[in-house]
């Protein structure tokens, strides 16, 4: 991994007009006969986390058997090919989403804080896990989160049961009064990591002007790869046509959008895909660039809203997501819901094989990412938030072991294991978090480095 004895800075940029471009970890930015984990450069781990609606079927999110996952379960089957890299946690439970509305299920999901009731602006939740973990990893990145998310319109004044809709529009509170507004359109967020100076209309006109965001980068890319091994220079290429590639498919759907022809979501901006899955793509490719450049090591993404009434054609069922989730306990309707659940994690090998095919120094991004994916409800057809589904995808550079069912004594709290992700990742001297009891190991429990505190 050595070829110079100068290394680049690891926050190396190019610079354009209105424009800026990151570049990923490359072997000429480690100085020669230095350890990786030595210098600048030493790779951190990034932790993502995933919402997922409304809770799921737990009969068939549980995998059966003892501590190492066989056949995994149903819902889960999607991820049969990267078994080695989830770790499932189930008994976990959210005593602080009680009474159990759309809007403290939602709220309560990173944050496991009791959402004051009010229907104004006095509202009070509590700084959430993914903040608190960006004090930890994120402080010397450009940004130091990443908020993202599949809802296209945030929902204004009171939402359920007397809650301010702040509480069901938001994942991440930077404090107990401050929620952080994600963004749902890859257009935006498109421009937030490639966008230099002026407004944000300017570097839209500046983006817009060029067929590619790299077309004002050309020199600087030939000169940069004249420094570089061999090596270097085709991490750059594969780096570059990702970009190129995320630009045009967003192009596309601009284009696609702007025909006058109806689309399936008539009040979606033009650079939005009519497609969920495109969509959700589009979004995963967006974040793995980002944690790629180190532009951020902390990403929240919502993949959708509660109480939505969406249809999912591809998942195989024409019902509307919330209406589906109401399924009376009848087994026809249970297996309807099932279909969009399955169908919601079927997404996830995407992101995963894409970490998995991004080199960061000498291990891959799916070896250095924590993926936390899973919901604050379990059963959504009473809003019941016992046993929630959650697991764990990735490595985190060794914070997880993988291939792994976990399971915690009825009624754990849930903050509990975000807890300990949380102390794993810097916070060692962290106490508690939400109404968490203790901290629970993420690993085998005859693992050398695992260990129960309380």
């Amino acid at each position: 991994m050595i070829i110079t004895k100068k290394a680049l800075p690891r926050r190396t940029f190019l610079k354009g007009m209105q424009a800026t471009l990151a570049l990923p970890l490359l072997d000429a930015m480690i100085p020669a006969a230095t350890a990786l984990a030595n210098t600048a450069a030493s790779p951190t781990p990034r932790l993502s986390y995933v919402f997922m609606p409304m809770g799921t079927d737990i009969a068939r999110w549980t995998p059966q058997g003892g501590e190492i996952l066989g056949e995994l379960p149903p819902v889960l089957s999607p991820l049969e090919k990267v078994k080695d890299h989830v770790s499932v946690v189930t008994n976990l439970e959210l005593q602080n989403s009680y009474p159990g509305t759309h809007d403290t299920s939602n709220s309560g999901s990173l944050s496991a804080a009791f959402a004051k009731h009010t229907e104004s602006s006095d509202y009070h939740l509590g700084t959430t896990a993914d903040q608190i973990a960006a004090k930890a990893i994120g402080q010397d990145t450009q940004l130091p989160s990443l908020e993202m998310s599949m809802d296209l319109n945030p929902l204004a004044g009171v939402c359920n049961n007397g809650y301010a809709c702040v509480y069901t529009n938001n994942l991440s509170w930077s404090s107990p009064t401050t929620p952080l507004p994600s963004e749902a359109h890859p257009r935006i967020v498109f421009e937030r990591l490639f966008g230099e100076g002026g407004s944000q209309a300017e570097r839209r006109a500046a983006l817009r002007s060029r067929a590619s965001l790299l077309d004002s980068f050309h020199e600087d890319i030939a000169r940069l790869k004249r420094l570089v091994g061999v090596g270097d220079g085709a991490r750059i290429d594969q780096y570059l046509d990702n970009v190129r590639e995320i630009e045009r498919r967003i192009q596309m759907a601009e284009a696609h959008n702007s025909t006058g022809e109806e689309r399936a979501i008539p009040e979606a901006p033009a650079g939005v895909p009519d497609s969920y899955s495109e969509h959700m793509h589009l979004m995963f490719d967006l974040q793995v660039l980002a944690i790629q450049t180190d532009m951020t090591r902390v990403i929240s993404f919502k993949t959708g809203r509660d109480a939505e009434n969406r249809v999912f054609p591809d998942s195989g069922s024409d019902r509307p997501f919330h209406p589906a989730s109401h399924h009376g306990g009848r087994e026809e309707s249970v297996l309807e819901f099932n279909k969009i659940c399955q169908y919601r994690v079927s997404m996830l090998p995407y992101l995963l094989d894409k970490l998995q095919s991004t080199m960061d120094g000498d291990k891959n991004l799916l070896e250095r990412s924590v993926v936390m994916f899973g919901s604050p409800m379990a059963d959504s057809n009473i809003h019941n938030h016992r046993r929630c589904p959650l697991i764990f995808l990735g490595k985190g550079n060794g914070i997880l072991e993988g291939n792994l069912h976990l399971k915690a004594a009825d009624g754990t709290p849930m903050a509990n294991a975000m807890l300990r992700m949380m102390q794993d990742l810097g916070h060692t001297d962290m106490e508690g978090f939400g109404d968490s009891t203790g901290s629970m190991t993420l690993k085998s429990p005859g693992s050398a480095t695992a260990q129960e505190s309380h």
